[in-house]
């Protein structure tokens, strides 16, 4: 179930088409010596490597993932992170991980925040948009709920701790609280949202302690890679 949720990813400035396509490569042969096996839910690259993902994909039903919105620090302009988006749908992504801006949400300009997911979630379509917070740098546990709600009414279709980037990534307390927001707004709302925990989680054990507070918080509806993912590079070694 683990290996099925995982979105194996490769967000580095040294990424090239070979580097790329080694990984699509491993997303669908994770270990053939074992037969059974699944193939993980994703790959996530940056836009310029959409199109060489899905290339590589075609025979699988593997989904290519794109990084957007001036990933990983989101400081560009609307115009500039539409364009990103739009160019990232238009090569092939079957969704869109954005950041959302920290420094307009920090300085309690959550009416940007909210707009900003909104104009993104249009831009997408009926593809899917996990949206990304960056949790380490929005300091208390209070944000985290906050900016989770402000997402999910905006139109998130996932929420996600973190870019990989920085530090501290997913911790458990975060993905908890996160967890928490999604179950209250499917009570008032009764729409489902996805969960992404994102960097920090690489091993086995570890997964499997998530896998047990999602399925205590939420239950079985969300225990499937339409509903839960692992943003995640070594995971699938382990």
């Amino acid at each position: 179930l683990v290996l099925s949720m995982i979105d194996l990813t490769t967000l580095e400035g040294k990424d090239t088409s070979g580097k790329v396509n080694q990984m699509c490569y491993k997303a669908a042969h994770l270990h053939d010596v074992y037969q059974g096996l699944p193939s993980v839910a994703a790959v996530c690259v940056y836009p310029t490597f959409v199109k060489t993902a899905k290339q590589a994909l075609k025979s699988t039903s593997i989904k290519v993932a794109s990084v957007a919105t001036a990933f990983p620090s989101g400081q560009s302009t609307r115009p500039v992170k539409l364009l990103d988006t739009k160019f990232a749908i238009d090569n092939g992504a079957d969704e869109i991980d954005m950041v959302i801006s920290r420094g307009e949400f920090l300085t309690n300009n959550y009416q940007f925040v909210f707009d900003e997911i909104a104009a993104i979630k249009e831009a997408c379509g009926k593809v899917r948009l996990k949206v990304i917070f960056e949790t380490g740098e929005l300091s208390t546990l209070d944000n985290v709920r906050k900016v989770s709600e402000i997402a999910m009414q905006a139109g998130a279709d996932f929420i996600k701790t973190s870019t990989g980037k920085i530090s501290p990534a997913a911790t458990m307390p975060v993905t908890l609280v996160m967890l928490e927001a999604i179950r209250d707004y499917y009570y008032v709302t009764g729409r489902m949202v996805g969960m992404k925990p994102a960097g920090g989680i690489s091993t086995a054990k570890s997964a499997l302690q998530y896998l047990v507070m999602l399925r205590e918080t939420l239950g079985n509806a969300w225990l499937s890679n339409e509903w839960f993912r692992f943003g995640a590079s070594s995971l699938a070694n382990d």
